[in-house]
């Protein structure tokens, strides 16, 4: 099965032709770590729901499918940031501040990337829900509502630490003479959780979770430190191994740079997480919404 998988990712990926992230499998690996990572403070239907989260957060890739063209057009754009293409200007606060900037600067957004912006919308689509579960706790209809939201979290949230994301030099890095560097280092940096078979639960130990002061600025600290990354990536290029390479002989600086990413997307999904759960209790919903009476028996 885990072959079966690795070749549909590969043929996907070759198909594409654009960014994918984590593998979905990796994606699945980080998820489960993020929850077990998470206080007690955190409801219990949510750690419980791990299975769930980790089943969602596979689903913005599966999204990309030229099957949906609407989608798939709409999607693959949410999974990136060329931060290159902005020529010096900070990321703004906002999607629209965003589309804005891009268009003084004569670019289409959708060539850039919104990744962080993604994310920020869907951490707060989480805040929402965690907000109803406040107000009606025994509501299954928002326990499963919660946990999709959070399988999406989770996906863009991990995307953001592949430094690959984060650059015009997503899968190789053209040289003055035109020859391309690495070229298919992106495919082999996906496959690194899965092909070192990474463990949730070791993921997760001895993890400090806190939340983001401010969620916007708390994004895009952690979209610069990954980017910083990108030349010791390339640095490893040589190094990383194909996900057809069975004789692999490990190299220590490839796996401590795989743990080290995968321990951060598990920090930083938690964060998120405990970020929304927090945003939560100050969220005031609108008089009109009435669970109880609109969803009937939905109580545990």
């Amino acid at each position: 099965m885990r072959r079966l998988l690795l070749v549909i990712c590969m043929i996907s990926f070759a198909v594409g032709g654009t960014a994918w992230g984590w593998w979905s499998g990796g994606h699945g690996i980080l998820t489960r770590a993020a929850v077990q990572a998470l206080p007690d403070s955190v409801p219990d239907f949510f750690r419980a729901g791990e299975g769930m989260i980790a089943h969602c957060s596979y689903d913005p890739d599966i999204s990309k499918n030229r099957g949906a063209p609407h989608v798939n057009s709409a999607e693959h754009p949410e999974h990136y940031l060329d931060l290159e293409l902005l020529q010096g200007k900070p990321l703004p606060k906002s999607r629209y501040e965003f589309t804005q900037l891009c268009t003084e600067l004569g670019i289409k957004p959708d060539k850039v990337g919104f990744v962080p912006y993604a994310l920020a919308e869907w951490t707060e689509r989480l805040a929402v829900a965690f907000a109803e579960h406040r107000k009606w706790p025994n509501n299954s209809f928002i326990q499963s509502k919660c946990l999709v939201y959070a399988g999406f979290v989770a996906h863009y949230a991990q995307d953001m630490c592949q430094p690959l994301h984060l650059t015009i030099h997503f899968n190789g890095w053209k040289q003055p003479d035109g020859s391309v560097l690495h070229k298919g280092i992106h495919e082999k940096t996906d496959a690194l959780i899965e092909y070192l078979e990474l463990d949730p639960s070791t993921l997760a130990k001895d993890q400090e979770i806190q939340p983001l002061d401010d969620l916007m600025a708390g994004i895009v600290e952690e979209f610069h430190a990954g980017f910083a990354l990108l030349k010791p990536v390339y640095e490893l290029g040589d190094s990383l191994p194909s996900f057809r390479d069975k004789d692999w002989e490990r190299v220590p600086a490839v796996i401590d740079f795989a743990t080290e990413r995968a321990r951060e997307a598990t920090r930083f999904t938690a964060a998120l997480y405990l970020t929304a759960w927090e945003l939560s209790s100050k969220i005031k919903l609108e008089g009109w919404l009435d669970r109880a009476q609109d969803d009937g028996e939905t109580t545990q």
